[in-house]
């Protein structure tokens, strides 16, 4: 007598689907592999190599030092400008790469897609995490700068993990909403690098929130790199009170969008491979 058959039926789900963190768990591999590959492929025969993680963030520094600083007389919360505003720079290159590279890291791996599974949110993830090592060396950038210029960090550096973080979540839950945008409409891909220009005068880089009047404070802290880039100044520099308001709305702003960006990028996922 003959052992009975067993037959497994994988059919397509639809709908909105939760996160399977188990399955994100089971990829950890994959996860690391990507995002190592990409940090080797994004310096791979260059000269300055891991250099140019220094490099955007203290040319950028230079530039806004002598037109905002110099030219134009930008306020700094009693601190020198160039220190002020590499001060932002820091947590802000750090979010526009991870965001420009995420939302590309669909159509840059298309061919993976189409020929194997694994849980597509590995992939933008992976780039959102790949970018904490340029962050880490020029956060050293940083210390060495407020060394030179005297300046040491306040009580508030015991809670820069907590900034770094709703960092990291800001940019992977922008980052996903944006990704399962730009498999379908490839303008997302094209129009990132300039909307993030935009997006960077809509956060107290190159200015201190103090210059937005108190009505609309809160309405401007909806975008959560303000409070995180405030918090910076505040936890390293000393230029205001550690900024609770903007960190409390900033915070629930991130994780609505990285709760709906998941949820998004979940619901368009069966589409993935036949766009991509």
């Amino acid at each position: 007598m003959s052992a009975p058959e067993h037959r497994i039926v994988i059919e397509p789900r639809s709908g909105w689907r939760l996160i399977d963190w188990q399955e994100l768990v089971d990829y950890r591999d994959l996860f690391l592999f990507l995002m190592w590959r990409g940090i080797r492929v994004r310096y791979a025969q260059s000269a300055l190599g891991i250099g140019w993680a220094v490099v955007q963030p203290l040319f950028s520094m230079v530039v806004y030092t002598v037109v905002f600083g110099r030219l134009a007389g930008m306020q700094s919360d009693g601190v020198p400008y160039a220190l002020f505003s590499f001060t932002a720079l820091v947590p802000w290159t750090y979010f526009a790469n991870a965001l420009t590279d995420g939302t590309q890291s669909l159509t840059s791996n298309s061919h993976m897609i189409g020929k194997v599974y694994f849980p597509r949110m590995v992939l933008p993830l992976s780039a959102v995490a790949g970018k904490l090592v340029d962050f880490a060396i020029a956060m050293l950038l940083l210390f060495g700068m407020m060394a030179w210029y005297g300046i040491a960090p306040t009580w508030g550096v015991a809670w820069l993990p907590g900034l770094v973080a709703l960092m990291v979540l800001t940019a992977a839950g922008v980052g996903m909403w944006l990704t399962a945008l730009a498999v379908q409409y490839r303008d997302v891909s094209y129009a990132i690098t300039f909307v993030v220009q935009l997006l960077m005068y809509a956060a107290p880089v190159v200015y201190p929130a103090s210059l937005i009047p108190g009505r609309f404070q809160l309405l401007y802290a909806v975008n959560p790199m303000v409070g995180v880039i405030e918090g910076f100044r505040a936890a390293l520099l000393g230029t205001r009170l550690p900024p609770w308001d903007l960190l409390a709305v900033g915070t629930a702003a991130s994780v609505a969008m990285a709760v709906t960006g998941a949820l998004y990028f979940r619901r368009r996922e069966t589409l993935f491979a036949d766009v991509a």
